[in-house]
């Protein structure tokens, strides 16, 4: 996996990184076969301190393997949970919604609850002993297995019951508590042209976009960037402080943009149109499938806080890599502050004995 940076400017070491090193000694530079642009290389011919620096900066956080399922197999029967899911949304994505409410403004259809089914009915058929969580469900299955299916059957609920683009169907499954395989159906267009784009990946096997290989963004400076964030349905602290983020990140880059679906702003910044996201208050459903797409195109995940990331946290930061601890610059001491002020940060749910290193 590989780190693109751009040649316009200056390559700068980042800021955690000692000056007793130089940046060429640490970081050997390759160009892409694809694009006149130089790579960070990870071989293992690296000087053990790079692989140290960067482990203990920023952790991977895909699964080692996919454990005993091949992960051709694996990765079919997630894409195909996804586009039955899928199926049953682009059937009812013209027609008059039933909205009903979870809260004063989160809406559920009767389409999230169909889709979700259709998902349970492949898992069931291929996986039976495997544990699920589904946004509409909740828990289903075998808490001690060592595989835990993390299912959002219509993410941008809101985007879908006004027909607005930008909404999803994302599927993503945990190998002892890391995200060995995900699919994400985005759905494109808008009213009366709907069309859809299959987002997949697999730990170590890379990331795609209608089956061809996809990448992070070279661009290596925020005032360059074209960022996305998020807001949950709660305004409370953490809702104030990324208004606060927002309006500060809007002066210093290209733009904010907020789309309102959490795998969908993972997968842009995997297919390298957008430089980074990161949202407070997220569940795993939303999380488990872009954060392993951002990964697998080689981009950068973490807490917002810039600690090591897993699919039960709170709050998530995906980038190209080459502009997330710029970021972390702004977004960390944010969040420190809502820690201080009491806000949980703690994870926010792992099924009782499931197996996860966490």
């Amino acid at each position: 996996m590989s780190t693109v940076f751009s040649t316009a400017g200056t390559l700068s070491p980042p800021r955690w990184l000692s000056s007793t090193h130089k940046f060429s000694d640490i970081y050997p530079l390759k160009f892409h076969p694809n694009r006149l642009l130089p790579i960070l290389s990870k071989s293992r011919t690296q000087p053990l301190i790079a692989n140290s620096l960067l482990s203990d900066k920023f952790p991977t956080v895909g699964a080692r393997s996919t454990g005993p399922i091949p992960p051709s197999h694996l990765i079919e029967v997630v894409k195909t949970a996804a586009h039955t899911g899928a199926q049953v949304v682009m059937e009812a994505v013209n027609k008059p919604r039933n909205i009903t409410y979870k809260g004063s403004s989160d809406l559920v259809t009767e389409t999230d609850k169909m889709s979700e089914a259709a998902i349970l009915e492949v898992v069931k058929k291929n996986f039976e002993g495997h544990l699920i969580l589904g946004e509409e469900g909740g828990i289903i299955g075998d808490t001690t297995s060592d595989y835990l299916w993390c299912i959002d059957p219509l993410d941008g609920t809101t985007n879908f019951a006004h027909g607005y683009p930008s909404f999803a169907v994302s599927v993503g499954v945990l190998y002892q508590g890391n995200p060995a395989a995900a699919a994400v159906v985005e759905f494109v267009g808008g009213p009366m042209c709907w069309n859809t784009r299959l987002f997949s990946a697999t730990a170590g096997g890379g990331a795609f976009c209608n089956g061809q290989r996809i990448q992070v963004s070279a661009t290596n400076k925020v005032e360059q960037s074209l960022l996305v964030t998020g807001f949950g349905y709660d305004h409370d602290d953490a809702w104030a402080t990324n208004i606060d983020l927002f309006k500060e990140f809007t002066d210093v880059s290209r733009g904010v943009r907020r789309l309102g679906a959490a795998a969908v702003d993972m997968c842009h910044v995997a297919l390298g149109i957008v430089e980074a996201y990161w949202e407070y208050r997220l569940k795993p459903w939303d999380m488990a499938a872009g954060v392993l797409m951002v990964e697998e195109a080689g981009g950068t995940v973490s807490r917002m806080d810039g600690g090591k990331f897993c699919v039960f946290d709170r709050s998530v930061l995906v980038s190209n890599g080459v502009v997330h601890t710029e970021l972390l610059d702004r977004i960390g001491p944010a969040t420190e502050k809502l820690k201080n002020k009491g806000i949980d940060f703690s994870l926010w749910y792992k099924p009782e004995n499931y197996r996860a290193d966490v």
